[in-house]
């Protein structure tokens, strides 16, 4: 179903979301087709903090759970054309809007900027008519004369104005809010990396040699026997092996220890300044207190 104007009272606080429920922005204003007075746009606020408004048209669009509904994703509408939010779309800016989203030709066309006067229309009874075609409006779809044919969502209730048709006896002053959210961002990368150095290790070890010592004895009754055991005289030759330690290296790659990568989060405080509007509200008395009945 298309969105009608006796929807937009319902999209105060809405989002334009995808078919799919994906988020494309808030929704700043509609801008409502000078001829029809159908809704034929709505700006998202997009980009970092909202601060980028993005042209959507209505067309084939709906309005669910306070949200508006578009047959369109996120980067399409963040890559539309850059035109800005003053509250009137020229017809060629209405046209690269179209022509961007394949809709053709511009089906709400106007012959002008979107402004509506006093001249144009007439109110009889809380229903304002257009008095070139006759197709009547409601007064409460805020047509302020002489402004910019847009509705604010945001603005809620219009105050009296004794130089409009919509009033009451309350005048309602807006300000704007700063809200500030917060997104991860990849800042930096830490890695791992193991490779080989080499260093000189000493350590000491003790060793073992034998060396040669010569050992006299003399004959005693003990080893006559032994000494007189061979010939009495010859040549002969003993031999004794001499033996020492030597030191042995052998290297073996054992595990020290495990090393692995985490993360701990810090919390900082960041301080986000912006500007914002407020509305203020003066109270103008005009008494003549000099008057005097006679």
């Amino acid at each position: 179903m298309a969105i009608t104007e006796s929807d937009l009272s319902g999209l105060r606080d809405g989002n334009v979301v995808t078919t799919s429920g994906d988020k494309i922005g808030s929704i700043g204003q509609i801008y409502l087709d000078d001829q029809t007075g159908s809704p034929s746009f709505v700006t998202a606020n997009t980009g970092l903090f909202g601060t980028s408004q993005s042209f959507v048209p209505l067309q084939g669009a709906s309005v669910r759970d306070g949200d508006v509904v578009v047959d369109y994703d996120k980067d399409t509408v963040k890559n539309a054309p850059r035109i800005d939010d003053d509250g009137k779309l020229s017809p060629e800016e209405e046209d690269r809007l179209y022509e961007y989203y394949g809709l053709g030709g511009g089906t709400t066309r106007t012959t002008g900027d979107y402004d509506r006067t006093d001249d144009a229309y007439a109110t009889t009874g809380g229903v304002t008519t257009d008095a070139t075609t006759g197709a009547a409006y409601d007064s409460g779809a805020n047509y302020d004369a002489g402004a910019d044919r847009t509705t604010d969502i945001d603005a809620g209730t219009v105050g009296r104005d004794t130089s409009g048709r919509t009033t009451d006896d309350a005048m309602t002053r807006s300000e704007e809010r700063l809200n500030v959210d917060t997104q991860a961002s990849e800042v930096g990368r830490a890695r791992l990396r193991k490779y080989v150095t080499t260093e000189n290790v000493q350590q000491t070890v003790p060793v073992q040699r034998e060396e040669v010592r010569v050992e006299r004895e003399p004959i005693t009754d003990a080893n006559v026997g032994d000494a007189t055991s061979g010939p009495d005289i010859s040549e002969e030759e003993h031999e004794v092996i001499l033996r020492e330690e030597r030191p042995v290296v052998e290297k073996e790659a054992v595990p020290v220890e495990r090393v692995r990568l985490d993360t701990d989060t810090v919390t900082d405080e960041v301080t986000v300044s912006d500007e914002v509007r407020k509305e203020q509200i003066d109270t103008d008395v005009d008494v003549d207190r000099g008057r005097t009945d006679r």
